[in-house]
């Protein structure tokens, strides 16, 4: 039986799991600007070592055997760990300096984070600050493995929390929107006119939707018509703005297109809606001065009234 050599390196592991993730020696060279040789040459190394096979044929792709599948979990979790670790430990003494990575939903992500980010960077130059913006499962799970250092999101109420800290933030209001001039609705809308109107919306797979659509129902509505998803904010109010449809917007995602006159909130007398807002880690995470400090600057979103006057 061979064990594991102790002469692996961080590197291969690296290659090893790009391969895997993209199906493809190909298309992971290309990512790293090297040779498909030199990729394969790390693959076929990993597997003289560890004496299995690591990947097979899978139609015009590649996939992982039983045994890279194992390999592949291991060696995931070797890199995330110890690029956590790294970012822990630069600027540990001193604090100042350091590096943090946020895993963030869309919308957050987008328009709570910058300022946050922006003031926290006036302050600590020295540091590297990435924020990940993905759907708020991807989020979640980059917390739970060490892949981020914390995460702001938005969380369905029925997620597993086993393991994880969880930080209310606040409650962030969710507004019905049209186009300025729209002429599909008025300045106000009735509960029972939003079953037939039509509507911009997330895609029905999304946490950001599920929480909407449940507090729809809470109101007696049950049904929409929807009639166009999207992922993002940005391209739901695109085409809300060509009067194509309404959609709910979170406050904050709005705010400067209102101001701007490009969109219209339209009054729901009746139906109030909103989204919480999580910041979440693991329990037995270690934080960098440099992390706790950015940490605490995200957690002042509790007091909206202080990002609201940012």
């Amino acid at each position: 039986m061979r064990g594991f050599d102790p002469y692996f390196t961080l590197q291969k592991l690296e290659v090893f799991c790009l391969v895997a993730e993209l199906q493809s020696v190909t298309r992971a060279a290309e990512l790293l600007c090297v040779t498909q040789p030199v990729v394969t040459a790390h693959i076929r190394g990993l597997e003289a070592k560890l004496g299995v096979t690591l990947l097979k044929r899978v139609g015009r792709n590649i996939g992982l055997t039983e045994a890279g599948e194992r390999v592949y979990r291991w060696a995931s979790d070797v890199v995330t760990r110890t690029r956590e670790m790294e970012r822990e430990l630069t600027g540990f003494e001193k604090g100042t300096a350091g590096s943090a990575v946020i895993a963030a939903s869309m919308t957050v992500g987008t328009y709570l984070l910058p300022p946050i980010i922006a003031s926290f960077y006036a302050a600590h130059p020295d540091g590297l600050v990435r924020t990940e913006l993905s759907n708020p499962q991807a989020a979640l799970d980059a917390a739970r493995t060490g892949a981020c250092d914390f995460a702001v999101l938005v969380m369905h109420p029925t997620e597993n929390r086993d393991g994880l800290t969880v930080e209310p933030l606040f409650d962030e209001k969710l507004l019905l929107v049209s186009a300025p001039r729209s002429k599909l609705v008025g300045a106000s809308v009735k509960a029972d006119d939003l079953k037939t109107l039509p509507f911009i919306s997330a895609p029905q797979n999304l946490v950001r939707r599920e929480l909407e659509d449940a507090q729809l129902r809470a109101c007696g509505i049950d049904t929409r018509n929807v009639i166009l998803e999207f992922g993002h904010a940005e391209a739901q109010k695109l085409l809300v703005k060509q009067d194509l449809g309404l959609s709910f917007f979170l406050e904050s995602s709005i705010r400067a297109d209102v101001e701007r006159g490009e969109l219209r909130i339209v009054r729901t007398p009746g139906i109030a809606m909103s989204l919480p807002i999580f910041l979440v880690h693991r329990k037995d995470k270690a934080f960098s001065p440099f992390q706790a400090t950015l940490m605490q600057q995200v957690l002042s979103l509790r007091n909206k009234k202080a990002f609201q006057n940012d």
